[in-house]
């Protein structure tokens, strides 16, 4: 009888359900469901209450739909038996906390909480934490904390203690009323399992802990007296690798589920994390890019490497042995999304449905036609700030070489290439502090979808690009630890390189360079590197001057409207 593994990837619009065989990672059911409330960056649910601009706020709700809808209907479709189905994973984005009380429920589903901002789930791109995240970073920095180097020497306004200082800080009541802070994807594990489990993965990358030396217990304190001597406490349970298993299916979960009891469930992990098992990326050396609204870039190595710029380095933060380095990139997809948005004229829409293709269609044919150069511009792909390599959320984006006669084609292929200058700004640095980088792979929405986004990139970072057959690494890699957390007495596997050599489907298609490409791209890099440093370093006062006086000029629009109400 075959044997099926459940895998459930959480990204920051929906949640994707897939059970997946593990002898040969075919996958038979999947079933997709957006969160009923999305993103929440203007007003809270079922209310006019306004939160604070740069918020992201979700309902964990729409987390627990995901599991109860669309596990029944991946399983469904799928045509199988539920006894066939002998472990589930979970990936979610990072660091995206909920506070919780001493039963795990979260704070917003109680009455007295749900008016307050601070009491929801807080999302990974949740960007209302400067203050926090500067204070951070200075006290770190005076203290030349350890822990800093593996961190690339930055702090992200993304990462748990920024968003923890923040309800600290801005909303007291709802700190001292929470029992526990906890990432979601831990939260979801928990839930199914019943017991407080925390995953390395998470902790190492996102909260500033490492097995070693635990988390900076005396920096916190330094930080402030009252947070560093109660958060710990809110940050307590089991610690548990990736791919060991964090517990059993409770019998309630089962009936909800359809599920037998007793189930193993995996330790939950990062999703773009996720994504290096569902890819088969087990390889040191091995740059792995996971594509879509943003773009996380990981690697494998063997040795710990203080890399300033990324997003952290943690040993067995996804396969044992291996140190896992992480670096990203704010807006990629999104970037794209943006442009074509608010900036694309009618007269390219109304072309789009005389050929039946979409937009982003249009753009790439049109935009496939232009050889590089040939639009006479560059741009800076920091439309959402700069992950890497300068940490900095106040960045903007700039785009160069305007004239009267630049067409939208012409702009959106710049913005393309932009991102893919920004991946090798992260290459290069991981290359000059001594890890080799043999190969690239990419998988995702946007390398399926985007054949000349791909060559660019080729071009661009001057080696081949494999692409992933699925763009489902995340939730494929989630049905690997499903597998694992079964074991081999089970029907599973006790080895996770065996796992992923059965369940990660083959490459889709390989991208190579072009040598004419190539050298012309190689200037056009010069030149951005240039930009990079002048905006991002040597004048990185003045898109922070440009950003405040936008927020103050909002502000006291607001406010005159007000008062001439």
């Amino acid at each position: 009888m075959k044997k099926y593994s459940i895998g459930i990837d959480y990204g920051s619009e929906s949640g994707r359900v897939l059970v997946v065989d593990i002898a040969t990672g075919e996958i038979k059911g999947m079933q997709v469901i957006p969160y009923r409330h999305g993103v929440i960056t203007e007003t809270l649910p079922n209310s006019e209450i306004n939160i604070p601009k740069g918020s992201a706020l979700q309902h964990p709700n729409d987390y627990i739909e995901v599991l109860e809808e669309g596990v029944p209907a991946a399983i469904s479709k799928a045509g199988i038996n539920p006894e066939q189905i002998i472990g589930l994973g979970i990936d979610v984005t990072s660091s995206t906390l909920i506070p919780v009380d001493q039963n795990l429920i979260p704070l917003c589903f109680h009455k007295e909480w749900q008016d307050s901002h601070h009491a929801w789930l807080k999302l990974w791109k949740h960007h209302h934490t400067k203050t926090q995240t500067e204070k951070i970073y200075k006290l770190a920095t005076q203290r030349k904390e350890k822990w800093m180097r593996r961190l690339g020497y930055n702090i992200s306004e993304e990462w748990a203690f920024p968003k923890l200082l923040e309800v600290f800080e801005e909303g007291k009541a709802v700190y001292d009323a929470t029992t526990y802070f906890i990432e979601a994807v831990d939260w979801l594990v928990s839930q199914l399992t019943s017991t407080l489990i925390r995953n390395n993965c998470s902790l190492g990358f996102k909260t500033f802990w490492n097995d070693e030396d635990g988390f900076p217990e005396e920096f916190l304190k330094e930080l402030d007296r009252e947070f560093g001597s109660t958060i710990l406490d809110k940050l307590a349970g089991e610690v548990k690798n990736i791919g060991s298993r964090a517990g059993y299916l409770s019998k309630d979960w089962a009936e909800k589920l359809s599920l037998p009891e007793g189930l193993p469930i995996a330790t939950g992990i990062i999703d773009a994390h996720s994504a290096i098992l569902g890819t088969g990326v087990y390889q040191p050396e091995t740059f792995l890019m996971v594509m879509g609204t943003s773009t996380c870039h990981m690697m494998m190595h063997s040795e710990l490497k203080e890399v300033p710029g990324i997003s952290g380095v943690i040993k067995d933060g996804v396969l044992p042995g291996l140190y896992a380095y992480e670096a990203g990139q704010s807006a990629v997809g999104d970037l794209f999304g943006s442009y074509v948005k608010n900036h694309v004229p009618n007269s390219y829409y109304e072309q789009a449905q005389e050929l039946g293709v979409s937009v982003f269609n249009l753009l790439e044919e049109k935009a496939s036609k232009l050889i590089p150069g040939e639009n006479g511009m560059f741009a800076l792909d920091w439309h959402n700030g700069n992950r890497s390599i300068l940490s900095d959320a106040d960045l903007s984006g700039v785009l160069i070489g305007l004239t009267l006669h630049t067409k939208p084609e012409e702009i959106y292929r710049a913005y393309m290439e932009s991102t893919a200058f920004g991946a090798k700004i992260i290459i290069e640095t991981f290359r000059e502090w001594g890890m080799n980088v043999a190969k690239v792979v990419a998988c995702g929405g946007l390398p399926q979808r985007n054949a000349l986004l791909m060559q660019i990139y080729a071009d661009i970072l001057n080696i081949p690009i494999q692409i992933s057959q699925s763009e489902y690494a995340p939730a494929i890699g989630a049905a690997v630890l499903g597998a694992v957390a079964a074991g081999a007495e089970n029907g599973g596997y006790s080895d996770i390189k065996v796992a992923i050599q059965h369940i990660a489907p083959p490459f889709e298609k390989t991208y190579y360079p072009n040598e004419e490409s190539v050298a012309i791209y190689e200037t056009l890099f010069t030149h951005y590197k240039d930009m990079h440093d002048y905006f991002g370093v040597k004048h990185i006062n003045l898109m922070r001057s440009l950003k405040k006086l936008r927020n103050c000029s909002a502000q006291t629009s607001k406010l005159a409207f007000i008062e001439n109400k």
